[in-house]
């Protein structure tokens, strides 16, 4: 319930939460759906019903089994998309546990970090995947891989690790062939997996997801079955996702988009999970949808825009689509607009979020106008409370501009080994304090300004980057733009815009200066930009400023 005078929201009690752990709903969809589609794996050219997605999770998690995986023990996990990727995810909940989501672009040093600091008793790693070449990076972090026996290892760097599972098919010495866990796992009897399975809580740790952790080192975010089995539920509620709808997961599995938002979704609803490849290709992505005759897509504003101009785009009929999800960044209008209109998704949504909160906190409805949909996050999800507090922490009426912070069923157990950090971002009664400036309208629906930090101050005004960039994306030129501040001797910060164009379309630094005249306040106007190809970006697709402002710096040193 809203409270009329204050940014405080509370979400609909309508939809009760799932009192299940994810291997019971998992096992729950199977018997409703048994014959169903559940998953298409188009790289790997493999198809399963939930029947035999079963059947392979039951197997690998026995293989866990008799590999000696307790309960609350880690499981990490280092690949790109695949098949495999989401067995061992069921797999692992099943036992109770905890799998460790690896970012597939990290390097030897930061898979050396998360998996000390998670205390990985095993690990699963693609062979390779684009300029990563995982076993080498493995046999120099861990050369005693080939010394010892495979399930004996003795590490001096990693001494919590056990062991690599590779998914190569023919991997080096000392790793243990994910081929091989199907004879290891037919050795355990089945009633094994199931008491296993019995002796588990929906409480219970399931997932650590690693924090991009752009200042310091990462932060693992942990969650139960309780955080993500019903944050996924709830994002696919809104969507209205049934047995009969199809959706293609593009996004990377390893970050909650595509293992909550993507898989859990799926899994509650009997929707079929549809990868179109290891990592995002705007054309496999297209094809995709058009061959698979998909109801429903997932992606980040980058994504749809480079679906959107790819030059073979009107080859697809994408008519089957109606619905998805953009999320990562604030939509601009336009492309809002050509979703809805060139790809058929009539009932796209926006969703907001972190990993801290399982992701989603704020998403928009099927009913929502297309403005609501450009300019706001939407309201509090179900079984939710959204409030916007000033800097003493006192929640500011409506329209004003605070920090948001969420309450609820979704807010992670906290970070792993590390209390500090856990009471920094959640407060004693609960609250999770989101580092994001927003405001919330009459009827609850929220609008993100901006991450605190990226504000910029230029001369005592505050500038709010999205602001900027929505004012940018009406130019006919612009395909994408992103504001960032730099130091200013004169006014503590300047504007600089980066801009990527339209195909066969361009603009120079004072035309797009004069367009800004008498359209906005003379302060906003950027001082420099930059014309780009393509934005730095973590592998989900998330733009990173931060290191936008370091190039942008080391450009512009020198030049004023």
């Amino acid at each position: 319930m809203d409270q009329p005078n204050q940014s405080y929201s509370r979400g609909s009690q309508d939809k009760a939460l799932l009192a299940m752990t994810i291997g019971q709903a998992f096992d729950r969809t199977v018997a409703q759906h048994s014959d169903g589609d559940a998953l298409i794996v188009r790289h790997q050219n493999l198809r399963y019903t939930w029947q035999q997605l079963a059947d392979a999770v039951d197997l690998h998690a026995r293989a866990l089994l008799a590999l000696g995986l307790q309960a609350g023990d880690r499981l990490g996990v280092w690949a790109p998309n695949c098949a495999e990727w989401v067995i061992s995810q069921v797999a692992s909940a099943k036992l109770g546990v905890i799998l460790v989501n690896i970012n597939p672009a990290y390097r030897s040093s930061e898979l050396e970090y998360v998996l000390k600091q998670s205390g990985c008793q095993w690990l699963i790693c693609a062979g390779a995947f684009k300029s990563s070449d995982y076993h080498a990076m493995l046999q120099e972090l861990v050369p005693e891989l080939a010394e010892q026996s495979i399930g004996q290892l003795h590490c001096e760097k990693l001494p919590g690790l056990r062991g690599v599972i590779s998914l190569a098919p023919r991997p080096p010495s000392g790793f243990l062939p994910w081929s091989q866990l199907s004879t290891m796992g037919a050795g355990i009897p089945p009633q094994q997996l199931h008491a296993r399975q019995a002796s588990l809580h929906f409480d219970q740790a399931v997932n650590i997801q690693y924090t991009s952790g752009t200042t310091g080192f990462p932060k693992g975010a942990t969650l139960s079955h309780h955080n993500i089995l019903n944050n996924g539920y709830m994002v696919g509620e809104s969507l209205g996702l049934t047995a009969q709808d199809r959706l293609v997961i593009p996004v990377p599995l390893y970050h909650c988009f595509g293992m909550v938002m993507g898989n859990l979704g799926c899994i509650t609803h009997g929707t079929t999970m549809i990868y179109p490849n290891d990592g995002f290709d705007p054309l496999l992505t297209l094809t995709a949808v058009a061959q698979e005759q998909a109801t429903g897509l997932y992606g980040v504003p980058t994504m749809f825009i480079a679906m959107l101009d790819h030059p073979r785009r009107a080859e697809f009929d994408l008519s089957s689509l109606r619905t998805g999800i953009m999320a990562g960044a604030t939509c601009p209008i336009e492309v809002m607009r050509r979703v809805i209109s060139e790809m058929h998704m009539s009932e796209v949504q926006i969703a907001y979020g972190m990993t801290e909160t399982s992701p989603v906190s704020l998403q928009t409805g099927p009913d929502d106008g297309l403005e609501l949909r450009v300019t706001t996050v939407g309201r509090t999800q179900p079984q939710l409370e959204s409030k916007i507090i000033d800097e003493a922490g006192n929640t500011v009426a409506r329209g004003q501009i605070g920090e948001l912070c969420t309450r609820g069923y979704s807010v992670m157990l906290g970070y792993w080994n590390n209390p500090q950090g856990s009471r920094e971002a959640i407060d004693d009664a609960g609250w999770m304090h989101t580092g994001d400036l927003a405001t919330m309208d009459e009827q609850g629906y929220v609008c993100i300004a901006g991450r605190n930090k990226d504000m910029i101050i230029r001369g005592g005004e505050n500038v709010y980057p999205r602001e900027l960039e929505e004012f940018f994306f009406t130019h006919p030129a612009v395909a994408d733009v992103q504001i960032i501040g730099i130091p200013d001797a004169r006014y503590g910060e300047e504007i600089v815009a980066w801009v990527k164009f339209h195909p066969g379309h361009v603009a120079n630094e004072l035309e797009l200066q004069t367009w800004c005249k008498g359209r906005i306040a003379h302060f906003k106007t950027p001082k420099h930009f930059k014309f780009v190809d393509e934005f730095p970006m973590t592998v989900t697709g998330k733009i990173q400023k931060f290191r936008m402002r370091e190039i942008t710096i080391e450009e512009l040193l020198g030049r004023d």
